[in-house]
């Protein structure tokens, strides 16, 4: 059975959620979204690397795409993005 964001410890909450939200909610809402294909905490955890790893591959387009037509500068984006997986890597239950 899939999880919710809600589901998710304290800890993975704030590293990956409220990290997106500091920097735009249409980033947390693709990890939101990501949390309905995901079994437990760790398979949310594995799978939001991914989408990071994807996301940092993303052209204009797809950034233009994912900010619904606004996007943010392509730097500061993948800035974002580095420090949740900075935020990741300091988890304890990160496998």
């Amino acid at each position: 059975m899939p999880i919710d964001t809600g589901d998710l410890t304290d800890e993975t909450y704030n590293a990956i959620m409220i990290e997106a939200e500091r920097f735009n909610h249409d980033l947390t809402l693709q990890f939101g979204l990501l949390s309905y294909e995901c079994d437990d905490e760790k398979d949310f955890i594995l799978k939001s690397k991914k989408l990071i790893a994807e996301m940092l591959r993303y052209n204009n387009a797809d950034i233009d795409d994912m900010f619904f037509g606004n996007p943010p500068k392509t730097k500061d984006f993948h800035n974002s993005l580095r420090k949740i997986l900075d935020n990741i890597s300091k988890l304890k239950n990160n496998h």
